[in-house]
């Protein structure tokens, strides 16, 4: 904490913080001293050696004390106060660590830093036997392929090794000796090396000791197990073996790996083997024994032997000790684990059935009640081979394991075997029955095969059995033996199977695990262990890291190793220590102390902060004022005179030490001789808060964790506990519970390193995260209460009875109950509940830290906020049991058949009828009409029958007295509306009040959080009328059994939504009043061709209506206009299958289903075209019909047959015409003509292409008859095909339609700009969800359609310009109506003139069909815009006339000489060609170029011959003057003559301007390009003339003409047809119109050059 803080009561506590308190190890009873010479500054860690000690203070500071020997000057190396280290001034230090004789600080940046001895390389300095000064250490990761520096999280130092985990969790290390855990031999290593064996896993903290080292590393997630070999790596024994016993087989996994075990005689070496290779002989009598001793004495058996750990090397080997008067079996060669007095057995939060599931050891807890085991102490003169014998007894009685530990990852014995989960039980027999028949031998085995069978226990660990029972979980491994008797015992075991096993692991939520510590944690070891330190029950030394097996699941949160001795700190506030006890420093006198146990601190008080020195323990213990209280456990120096070293003793039990005076102490350090705390002074309550926070967090973990292994989970393995859906509510429970309990675990870790750190109120988890303990209460609460709510309790009662009465006390005691007489249920009932009690201590602890702050400050602010928080949800949840109640005590009122059906666990009763009166309006005498409000539904209840209202969808409001009902509330629903009569005002005020607020909360959906903020918290008066809600149908006739999402308003679907039928009908779109109104999309499923109809488009009044697309389950697909559910108006059928190219497409007009008026039939199968009128779905009136064959007939049709008068003309222009019966059918009288002009008249029958008979005459006209008369029919052509002005009626009284007018032309302008407006915005507003339909540009388009073009005043130019503009972007877009009667166009007149229908016959009714569209276009332009002129006015100029320039033949000046008097002509072609023309240009021109074909193919010819010639001699051969030569040309700006060779290169660039005749439209833009021709002519011609010069047309046509034929333009036969065809009539006399017939000449006089 820097020493400016933001409030006066941290700055004057920031004084008072960290001092530095020290004692003399070895007494107890001497008071603390403070440290010598040092200041005022707060210390935040300290860390000791054997002589030195360093400092970390609160600004990153480093301060050395005591004997510093290797420091250079000689003045520094016994300073009298502490002094600081320079060579770390200007770095921030986060954290130090002190070996025996070396020091470590690892920087903000993750910097290591070393300094003093160094001769085995601890300081990883290569060859210098000491470090004066910190100098860095350079870490870095040789896998990264640029060498990327590790940064370092915290150090360990020991006597000669240094540890060091990094930010990614891997731990490095250098110094000497195996406890480095590197694959090496060569020392000191002074480059860091990663410790390989850990790489991967998640590193929670390292401790060294002298010559050992501890990992604290996180669990793997199950998944991420890997799975086992079957062979060690190292030694390839056998990783499980099985050993076949009389009545069962024992399989064991505990494998020894001798690797890193260092033997140093030869008969050491023999007992190695002898462990790996048990005899197997067996001996009853000692099995007998063993069954009587395990029962008398509560004293389990050993599991495994392990002999390799008895070392013969010197005088005080630590070797096994062993009593064999009486119990030799119990402890052969090993320790037997401590039965420690607790009161309550505490459980792991893994239940082993998970465990073994997921491949990992169940682990038992700590052990259970029992006797201490007296200490078995016998003197050390045991002789080898008598230990020998006496293991080989012990092998045969037990059964061997092959003894050992088992190198990382777990195992899933699931491969092996199946097993039973066993239901808690007594171990063996009954205690106190001595009678040991056979029955009792058998029940011995059973004890010794359970207990091999325990899958987590490590080479030695020895664990109470009963424990193991009492957990509910132990694995029965043993198999009916091969050939032998099964015991009857594990048969009725086995029938047993348990069906369901309740996990109580919690779920871990990844976000409490990222932001708190993670209890689910291994201790891993490694180094020298001869004094067992290790703790894997015996004393090798290991090489590389090895699990401790008896830790797992015991929620280890910190390690501390002392120097031959180390220590494990447990969430649930207990400590396990193992290694040298010499002087008691392990806090407990059990023996051996090679494996974990329990240290006998303080049975009161956990224990929540430890420290290891030399030969000696500190412990730091919660109190009942919450200060912390410290132990102290180990070595006590002798009296004064007495200096004998051997007469050193230790403590018995551990000493408290008096320092309540001191302060608070918030962490404690131990080195050889000394050990010192930091203290906190409780200034304004602040500190003494922060204990009192972490001590009843803490506390309340271990009171949660005894509920859950104490009664949840015997209570869940209970027989016949109800229905399935109670287990379910009561596993639910169970899980949320756990998950609670871990997260008060993990956070009751947190606190207590978060009291060892800086302290800052603000980053206290429970302020930071505060959703994270709000959610896991509010969890646990919601299925807490709906267990309650379920009749859980009553449930529970009968089958849980006799549990509960055994435990009577233990309830009481949990619960903290003292009233003798209420009911076992109830105080389960608030044991339950007892969670939520919690959120008031952490407000009212909130609320006290608040205090120390200045009102102002933001602290404060931050922890005032909180407290309320907390303290309104306990409110809130306190409500919700109320809640609970109340509905459980309506369930035991209402009738039972009822309750079955609506009794569901998340439903709550607010108020109902029998106590308030409500009565149903005009309800029979007799009937009974009971209304009950739940939190989801209304339920209206008769005799024997109820309706469910779901709240979602039940709109109340009063009615008005007028209405006659007096106190009446009108309730609607979807399908129904009924009245309620109240007896008075206010009872219809209190319904009406708590219907709203049902349903206003059912509509809100988050009825379990409370509102936290105060703004959401403000009731609303009543939920809105609009809403979104699900429902479904029971009544209504059309939608019964329907389900429905989406919006409402006033008890009817309005708005989108989805609207589902039971048998796969489904409309979702827009709704209006309850039905089908907007646009919608809708699918109905076809079991006979297993696929679907599917329409998209819009709707009216529930039907079809207006534009959309059906897809038939058949193929075949419509998109046009619906009415009434039927295609009626404009429509495209395509038929067929759903190939790519249908067989048949109809394109045209539907009356009520049925195809009727103008239409095009397109029947690709048979490569016919009909375009023609129908009705009733088949041809009849006029009609057209071409084929692919080139025959074109026109005529009258009848029941889509041929029939009556028609003209037949085949590809080479034979003619008929006459009477037909049928199709290609002739019958009757007719003319047929041949191509050359013969003709026949007279009774033609017979079908075409197949031999006609003929009776009539032969004419054969006269060769001199004029040339015009010859082709006579093809002028009448088209005189029986369907008018154009018939055509495509109704696409156009579609678009009238679509702006309001009844028929053409008749209704208001207003209306039809309106019309048009909301089409376009209703058409945005649709595609707004799917953008993608529409691009950027075409929303521009759309914005600027919607301003309205205004016109006051005269007509002029600048008006007809903006209505161009305008219709321009209006036929851009196919959502303003314009734009979709265009785009419509378009498709219909491609559809008919493509393909089949690319006829030439066809031209002259393709230009008829332009011509008609641009009239009747034309009629719609002039009715949106009234002030726009007939067609042919002009509109007189308002602007002055542009500049003048000569008009090309005459004389006289005219700017716009094209038109006979200045002004502009509206014309229907100028104003809508440029928007039209564009579209239907390519089938159009394609119809002109195969009409003029034959001519063109001419003059074609004649254009690639004369291009043959030179410039010059083309130039003479067309006649051109002389005068109108070039003589000169300036090609890329140089001048050349024209020689007579030149080509291509005279007029150039009139040529060049005449080719772009192609590239244009309309008729305008293409005079537009010839006018263009004739000037740059004109230009060429006055530059080489110099003068002044007029044309005449006798000089002009030679120069044109030339021009004509260089610029090669193919089809210019189709482009002058054309041109003559669409352009404007007033052209004609005009500048223009001349031009025009110009070209038109040059192209006759082409065809007919010939040249000499």
């Amino acid at each position: 904490m820097d020493s400016k803080k933001r409030s006066s009561a941290e700055a004057e506590g920031s004084k008072e913080r960290g001092l530095v308190h020290v004692w003399q190890a070895g007494s107890c009873s001497v008071t603390p001293e403070r440290l010598p010479g040092w200041g005022e500054k707060t210390v935040l860690q300290a860390a000791l050696g054997v002589k030195h000690g360093v400092l970390l203070t609160e600004d990153g500071a480093v301060y050395s004390f005591g004997t510093l020997s290797w420091r250079s000057e000689p003045a520094e190396i016994c300073p009298s106060s502490p002094i600081l280290e320079n060579a770390l001034v200007g770095q921030y230090v986060v954290t130090v660590a002190a070996g025996s004789f070396h020091s470590g600080a690892v920087t903000e940046s993750g910097v290591v830093y070393m300094w003093g001895e160094n001769s085995a390389g601890q300081c990883a300095v290569a060859n210098q036997q000491c470090v004066p000064e910190p100098s860095p250490v350079s870490i870095s990761d040789s896998e990264t392929s640029p060498l990327i520096a590790v940064r370092i999280l915290q150090l360990a130092c020991g006597e000669e090794h240094t540890l060091a985990l990094s930010i990614s969790r891997e731990i490095w290390a250098w110094g000497t000796g195996c406890q480095l855990g590197l694959m090496t031999t060569t020392f000191p290593v002074t480059k860091p090396q990663k410790v390989e064996h850990l790489a991967g896993r998640v590193v929670l903290q390292v401790a060294c000791g002298a010559f050992h080292s501890l990992a604290l590393v996180q669990c793997l997630p199950s998944q991420d197990l890997k799975p086992v070999p079957e062979r060690c790596t190292q030694c390839s024994q056998l990783l499980i073996t099985m050993t076949d016993k009389e009545d069962h087989v024992i399989i064991s996994d505990s494998h020894c790996c001798p690797l890193g075990v260092t033997l140093s005689e030869s008969q050491a070496e023999n007992q190695a083997s002898t462990a790996i290779s048990p005899s197997t002989e067996t001996l009853d009598s000692q099995g007998e024994v063993f069954g009587n001793t395990l029962v008398q004495h509560d004293i389990p058996a050993p599991n495994k032997l392990n002999v390799g750990n008895v070392q013969t090397t010197g005088g005080d080997a630590m070797s096994p000790q062993l009593d064999i008067i009486g119990t030799m079996e119990q402890s052969s060669a090993r320790n037997t684990s401590s039965a420690v007095n607790e009161p309550a057995q505490k459980l792991s939060d893994h239940s082993r059935r998970e465990n073994s599931e997921n491949g990992e050891k169940p682990v038992p807890s700590q052990p259970l009640i029992g006797e201490a085991i007296p200490n078995l102490h016998s003197p050390p003169t045991t002789s080898t081979s008598a230990l020998n014998s006496l293991v080989v007894s012990c092998a045969s009685a037990v059964g061997v394991r092959v003894a050992a530990t088992y190198e990382a990852g777990a195992l899933s014995l699931k491969k092996v075997m199946n097993f039973y989960s066993t239901a808690p039980c007594e171990p063996g027999v009954q205690a106190g029955s001595s009678s040991i028949g056979p029955e009792g031998l058998k029940d011995s085995r059973e004890e010794q095969v359970k207990q091999e069978s325990m899958q987590g226990k490590k080479s030695s660990s020895l664990v109470d059995i009963r424990e193991e029972e009492s957990e509910g979980g132990s694995r029965r491994l043993s198999l009916p033996g091969l050939l032998s008797q099964v015991s009857p015992r594990l048969l009725r075991k086995a029938a047993r199977v348990k069906t369901r096993t309740v996990v109580l692991t919690p779920t871990y939520s990844g976000e409490a695990d990222a932001l708190l510590p993670s209890l689910r944690t291994e201790v891993w070891t490694w180094g020298k262990g001869k004094e067992g330190q290790l703790g894997h029950g015996d004393v090798l030394p290991r090489l590389q890291p090895l699990c401790v097996k008896c830790l797992d699941g015991k929620e280890v949160i910190h390690l501390e190793a002392g120097g031959y001795h180390s220590l494990a700190l447990t969430a649930k506030s207990q400590v396990y220590s193992w290694g040298s006890n010499t002087f008691g420093q392990l806090g407990h006198s059990d023996f051996p102390t090679t494996v974990p146990r329990l240290a006998k601190v303080n049975s009161e008080n956990g224990v929540w902060s430890v420290a290891a020195g030399q030969d000696y323990s500190l412990f730091l213990v919660d109190t009942e004022d919450f200060q912390p209280g410290l132990y102290y456990s180990g070595r006590q120096d002798p009296t004064e005179g007495d200096n004998l070293p051997e007469n050193h003793s230790g403590t018995k039990t551990p000493v408290l030490l008096s320092c309540s005076k001191l302060g608070y102490i918030s962490r404690v350090t131990a080195g050889k001789d000394i050990y010192l705390a930091l203290v906190d002074k409780n200034i304004m309550g602040y500190i003494a808060s922060l204990h009192e926070l972490a001590a009843t967090e803490r506390r309340f973990y271990s009171k949660l964790s005894d509920i859950k292994s104490q009664i949840l989970r015997p209570l869940l393995s209970l027989e016949n506990l109800g229905t399935a859906s109670t287990v379910q509510l009561l596993q639910e429970v169970a899980g949320r519970f756990s998950k609670l309990c871990y997260l008060i675990g993990q956070h009751g870790a947190s606190l207590s390193s978060f009291l060892q750190g800086v302290k800052e109120a603000r980053s206290l988890v429970i302020l930071k995260h505060a959703s994270l303990f709000l959610d896991s209460y509010t969890e646990y609460c919601t299925s807490i209460t709906h267990f309650l709510v379920m009749g859980g309790f009553q449930l529970l009662a009968k089958p849980a009875i006799d549990f509960l009465n055994k435990n009577q006390e233990l309830l009481q005691d949990l619960s903290e109950v003292t009233d003798e007489n209420i009911q076992l249920i109830e105080i389960l009932n608030t044991l339950f509940f007892l969670p939520t009690r919690r959120l008031h201590n952490y407000a009212k602890v909130l609320l006290k830290l608040a205090t120390c702050f200045e009102v102002t400050s933001p602290e404060y602010q931050k922890l005032q906020d909180s407290s309320s928080c907390y303290e309104s949800l306990a409110l809130h949840l306190g409500r919700k049991r109320k809640e609970a109640e109340y509905t459980l005590g309506f369930w035991k009122t209402f009738p039972g058949k009822m309750t079955d059906s609506l009794r569901k666990p998340e439903r709550r009763l607010l108020c109902e009828s029998s106590n308030r009166a409500l009565s149903l309006q005009h309800a029979g005498r007799f009937s009974v009409n009971w209304f009950i409000l739940f939190n989801d539904a209304l339920v209206h209840a008769q005799f024997s029958t109820h309706h469910v209202f779901p709240l979602a969808t039940i709109w109340a409001e009063p009615l008005s007295e007028e209405a006659g009902a007096v106190n009446g509330l009108k309730i609607t629903t979807p399908e129904e509306q009924f009245t309620l009569i109240s007896s008075t005002p206010q009872e219809k005020t209190k319904w009406l009040r708590a219907i709203s607020q049902a349903v206003d909360q059912a509509l809100r959906g988050a009825s379990d959080h409370p509102s936290y903020g105060s703004g959401s918290s403000v009731q609303r008066q009543e939920p809105p009328i609009s809403r979104s809600a699900k429902y479904t149908f029971y009544k209504d006739p059309r939608l019964k059994d329907a389900t429905y999402d989406g919006r409402w308003f006033s008890g009817k679907p309005h708005g989108r939504g989805v609207l589902k039928w039971p048998d796969g009908k489904m409309y979702s779109g827009m709704f209006r009043n309850g039905l089908e109104d907007g646009y919608g999309e809708y699918r109905i499923p076809n079991k006979a061709l297993n696929k679907e109809d599917h329409y998209v488009g819009h709707w009216k009044e529930g039907k079809m209506c207006g534009q959309g697309v059906y897809s038939y389950a058949s193929g075949e697909v419509f998109e046009g206009c619906f009415q009434d559910n039927m295609r009626h108006g404009h429509g495209l059928l395509r038929s067929g299958k759903l190939t790519s190219s249908s067989p048949s497409m109809f394109i045209g007009q539907w009356v009520m289903d049925k195809k009727s008026g103008y239409g095009v039939f397109d029947d690709i199968t048979r490569g016919e075209k009909y375009m023609g009128m129908w009705q009733d779905d088949v041809c009849q009136g006029n009609g057209v019909v071409v084929t692919q064959f080139g025959l074109y007939y026109e005529g009258n049709f009848h029941l889509n047959k041929m029939m009556g008068n028609g003209v037949l003309l085949s590809e080479d222009d034979t003619i008929y015409e006459g009477e037909f019966s049928d199709d290609w059918t002739l019958s009757g009288k007719g003319t047929l003509t041949m191509p050359n002009g013969d003709y026949i008249e007279g009774y033609f029958s017979g079908e075409w292409g197949s031999g006609i008979k003929i009776t009539g005459t032969y004419f054969k006209p006269s060769l001199y008859e004029s040339d015009k008369d010859k082709p006579k029919v093809f002028r009448k052509l088209g005189n029986l095909a369907v008018p154009a002005d018939e055509k495509w009626k109704a696409v156009f009284d579609e678009c009238w339609h679509q702006l309001g007018c009844e028929n053409p032309g008749q209704g208001e302008v207003w209306k039809a700009w309106d019309n048009i407006a909301v089409a376009l915005t209703a058409s945005r507003r649709q595609h707004r969800e799917s953008p993608e339909i529409l691009s950027r540009s075409q929303t521009q388009t759309l914005e600027s359609l919607e301003f309205i073009p205004q016109h006051v005043g005269a007509f002029s130019v600048e008006k007809y310009d903006d209505i161009k503009k305008y219709l321009i972007k209006a036929c851009d877009t196919p959502l303003h109506p314009l734009g979709r009667l265009v785009e419509t166009l378009v498709a219909v007149y491609r559809m008919t003139y493509v393909g089949v229908g690319a006829n030439r016959r066809l031209l002259q009714e393709a230009v008829k069909e332009i011509k008609s569209y641009l009239k009747r276009i034309f009629q719609l332009v002039r009715f949106l815009f009234p002030e726009l002129p007939e067609e042919g006015s002009t509109i007189p100029l308002s602007a002055p006339l542009p500049t003048e320039r000569k008009s090309f033949c005459t004389g006289k000046s005219d700017s716009r000489s094209e038109s006979p008097e200045p002004g502009y002509v509206v014309t229907s072609s100028g104003l809508l060609l440029p928007v039209l023309l564009p579209r239907l240009y390519p089938p159009l021109f394609m119809l002109y170029a195969l009409d003029n074909d034959r001519e063109e193919d001419i003059y074609w010819e004649c254009v690639l011959r004369l291009n043959k010639q030179p410039d010059v001699a083309l130039l003479g051969f067309l006649g051109v003057q002389r005068k109108f030569w070039p003589v000169t040309l300036s090609i890329l700006g140089e001048t050349k003559k024209v020689l007579p060779t030149t080509k291509d290169a005279c007029f150039a660039s009139a040529v060049e301007c005449l080719q772009q005749i192609s590239t244009t439209f309309t008729p305008s833009d293409k005079l537009k390009v010839i006018q263009q021709t004739f000037e740059e002519i004109s230009q060429s011609v006055l530059a080489s003339l110099q003068e002044d010069f007029l044309w005449s047309m006798d000089d002009l046509f030679p120069v044109f003409l030339y021009v004509v034929l260089r610029a090669r333009v193919r089809n210019l036969g189709s482009e002058v047809h054309l041109i003559e065809d669409l352009m404007d009539p007033y052209l004609q006399h005009g500048e223009q119109g001349i031009m025009f017939t110009t070209l038109k000449a040059c192209y006759y006089q082409i065809q007919r050059e010939k040249l000499n």
